[in-house]
């Protein structure tokens, strides 16, 4: 390639309180956290600094308040790399707060909080068109700026990618007309489906209702994605690992898929790519400060998939 690619990452902005405790809560009561970070989050956010650490050129297009935890926000993402030009302040908004509690295990609580003042739908894109950028990804958290985006995503020619998670049914079927990429959560997949299915069940159903890619993801099962030209459903394992810290594993994947797909890989081998970032995220506490480098996640894929089974680098 001629130069990093450029990406364009929509939607969550928070600052997030990260605790680690040895088994989540099942009753009220006072619990001694043996670890703990505060730091800028929030999907689409944490998606664009993994994205800048696997070598794209980021930009973040999320609201914040007018407030100093907008102005921390901002200046925490700016080191990391990315671009926070095009962030909207809101005057007299609160910025978006979210408490989390990771187990030994690694799994979560999530308990986040946005200002409906902050979180408004905006009236127009920041920039005139989106052109400029090589793929366009969007989460659910700010629905109004997603379907801005990724409609002038698909105008411009250019990826648009949807990550698809748990929100209200009426955001979902908002979105995902509008992508021309969408990769799932299963309990996203559920929601939209309306019953109980497995992943890879939801992953047709999905298929079946839009021309875009669809892939519904598992965690540490792996990813399910629909191949149109086979005309079937079809599996990528994910490395496996002893998981520290699954937060921000899911925003780390779709990053990275998205850098693959701007790269111009095959879909096959961008779920890959994003799999070994994820898997190794995983092995790190602290949510997205875990997300790995370009060189570690191309050795993860080279250890976990054997020359034999290596896909070339160009559709």
């Amino acid at each position: 390639m001629a130069g990093p690619i450029k990406l364009l990452s929509v939607g969550a902005f928070t600052l997030d309180t990260i605790l680690r405790v040895e088994t989540l809560p099942a009753h009220q009561g006072k619990f001694i956290a043996s670890d703990g970070v505060q730091i800028a989050s929030g999907m689409a956010t944490s998606a664009a600094c993994a994205a800048h650490r696997l070598g794209a050129n980021v930009s973040l297009w999320a609201s914040a308040g007018d407030d100093a935890v907008g102005d921390r926000l901002i200046a925490e993402i700016e080191a990391e790399g990315v671009d926070c030009s095009l962030v909207r302040r809101v005057a007299g908004a609160r910025s978006a707060l979210a408490a989390i509690l990771v187990d030994a295990h690694g799994e979560r609580i999530i308990v986040p909080f946005y200002d409906s003042r902050a979180q408004a739908d905006p009236d127009t894109l920041p920039l005139a068109d989106l052109s400029a950028f090589d793929a366009v990804l969007v989460d659910v958290r700010w629905p109004g700026a997603a379907a801005l985006a990724l409609a002038a995503a698909r105008d411009a020619g250019r990826p648009a990618i949807l990550d698809a998670d748990t929100a209200p049914v009426e955001v979902l079927e908002r979105l995902l007309p509008l992508a021309s990429h969408i990769v799932a959560s299963e309990p996203a997949a559920r929601i939209v489906c309306g019953h109980a299915l497995d992943p890879e069940s939801a992953c047709a159903d999905l298929a079946s209702r839009t021309d875009a890619f669809v892939a519904v993801t598992g965690g540490a099962a792996g990813t399910w994605w629909h191949d149109r030209g086979a005309g079937r459903v079809r599996h990528v394992e994910a490395p496996k690992v002893k998981a520290i810290d699954t937060l921000a594993a899911g925003d780390v994947f779709h990053g990275a898929f998205a850098v693959g797909l701007a790269e111009a890989m095959p879909p096959e081998l961008a779920l890959r790519f994003a799999s070994a970032a994820a898997a190794l995220k995983c092995l790190r506490f602290g949510g997205r400060l875990g997300a790995p480098d370009r060189a570690e996640t191309m050795a993860m894929m080279a250890a976990h998939w054997p020359p034999s089974e290596q896909i070339e680098q160009k559709a």
